[in-house]
């Protein structure tokens, strides 16, 4: 353990000499946010992956592997993959567009109330999102230190928003650079190594029920609802569409996301593996705990000691990058466009960072209170996309939209998507796609009303509005 604890150490002390050396990268609020919208294809696709491969993907994935997915939970990750190849093909329009947020784009489309609610919505999901991952790391440094939860919880959270405040986007970037290659190239040489401490491929097998090996067996219908969710959350996800708003130019945007999309793909069912050997050599632990208690067991120290390093930093590093959304999106959308408070660059930049510390304190408030990883996951995930989901994509594509159709889809699609999901999602079919749906519906049938009515269209997406209408 003592090996396990210094690599550790030293891991994130690099990473936080990475986050002090990023700060001084940091002129204005731009490189805060968006990292001087300098990011080339590798730095994009790095970044990209490691955000999205954080608490859900490696310590979520494990444990729904652990428990009722078996090794189909690797299409949990997969389904991400997929979504951001199709997000691809819109990234050149994103990054075209100029903006720092995704309420940005529907403010300039349909106007100041479209604008606020989608950014209050954007604020709760993101936050959300970052108790997500505070809580996926605190299962970490719970194994490993014996600490009770709630205490590991709040050490998490500390050094996260430690870590958020001090260096923005550019702190964000080139540690998730760092992390995502460490992160699957320790996953990858640990499932040989896990295998064997566990007794071989054939123990493992016969100490498992049959059906967890099952390839499909979460069905065809989730796997298509997760690769709907995950181009939806994608394309309208803060987190997300921040860093293709930071590539260095559309082509950049396209080729890093495609690279991201390959990457996430081949990863997908390492940690689920892990998670199955979890379930093989220990039956009777927490699920959350599958995959530290597999690496503490099984795993060299050193192999060991550069898993935990990776998964640590990738979960905090999602956090960082839910932070920053929250701060990007309030100072952006809501401090000055809805509040009429007063902005100037240095304001602006000294407001984004106790954002950070103000939903850092929330997100360690809902991490206690929730102590789940995918559920809320999934939940954060609807909030944010099913309402904004056409409004957005279409903003950004189409050129006859009113900005009726945009406030009218954002509140059915909310409407139907909250309750969707409260309603235990019926018929199997996954609330953030009939939310969606939802939301398109109203859109296409809102436009045709009042484009036949002669209502004048909307601003184009690609040019700053500061009259937001009501």
């Amino acid at each position: 353990m003592g090996i396990i604890w210094t690599i550790i150490i030293v891991y994130m002390a690099a990473m936080i000499g990475i986050g002090l050396y990023a700060k001084t990268k940091i002129k204005d609020n731009n490189d805060y946010h968006l990292a001087g919208r300098r990011l080339g294809p590798i730095m994009l696709a790095g970044t990209l992956a490691a955000t999205e491969i954080g608490g859900g993907s490696s310590v979520g994935v494990a444990s729904k592997a652990y428990g009722d997915w078996g090794l189909s939970a690797g299409w949990y990750v997969v389904s991400a993959g997929i979504g951001i190849l199709l997000v691809s093909f819109i990234a050149p329009f994103m990054r075209r567009a100029m903006a720092t947020t995704v309420p940005e784009i529907i403010g300039r489309r349909y106007g100041k109330s479209s604008y606020a609610f989608s950014s209050i919505l954007s604020v709760i999901a993101s936050t959300a999102l970052a108790a997500v991952q505070i809580t996926a790391t605190a299962t970490i440094v719970h194994i490993l230190t014996g600490f009770n939860l709630t205490w590991a919880i709040l050490i998490s959270g500390v050094v996260v928003v430690f870590y958020t405040y001090l260096g923005g986007m550019w702190s964000v970037t080139l540690t998730d650079f760092v992390q995502f290659f460490i992160i699957v190239f320790g996953f990858a040489i640990a499932v040989p190594y896990a295998l064997s401490s566990a007794g071989g491929l054939d123990t493992v097998i016969s100490n498992l029920p049959p059906e967890q090996l099952g390839f499909t067996k979460i069905g065809w219908k989730t796997i298509l609802g997760l690769i709907i969710l995950y181009f939806m959350t994608f394309s309208t996800g803060q987190e997300a569409v921040q860093r293709y708003y930071s590539a260095r130019n559309e082509k950049t945007a396209v080729i890093g996301s495609l690279l991201c999309g390959v990457l996430m793909s081949i990863y997908a069912f390492i940690p689920a593996a892990l998670g199955l050997i979890a379930l093989a050599t220990f039956p009777n632990i927490d699920p959350n705990n599958a995959l530290a208690t597999v690496t503490v067991e099984l795993l060299p120290p050193l192999i060991a000691g550069l898993l935990l390093s990776g998964v640590i930093s990738a979960t905090l590093s999602s956090a960082s990058g839910n932070l920053l959304a929250v701060a990007s999106v309030y100072v952006k959308d809501i401090h000055g466009p809805i509040l009429k408070k007063e902005v100037n660059s240095q304001n602006e930049l000294k407001v984004s960072k106790g954002l950070v510390i103000l939903s850092g304190l929330l997100a360690i408030g809902i991490s206690l209170f929730s102590q789940q990883i995918i559920p809320l996951l999934v939940f954060a995930f609807t909030i944010r996309s099913t309402g904004p989901f056409a409004a957005y994509l279409l903003g950004l594509l189409w050129d006859k939209v009113t900005p009726k159709a945009g406030f009218y889809s954002i509140i059915v699609g909310t409407i139907v998507g909250v309750s969707w999901q409260l309603a235990k999602e019926p018929f199997g079919i996954m609330a953030v796609v009939i939310g969606c749906l939802a939301s398109l519906l109203t859109f296409l049938i809102v436009n045709w009303v009042e484009l036949k009515r002669g209502v004048p269209t909307a601003p184009s997406a690609f040019e700053s509005n500061d009259k937001l209408s009501v």
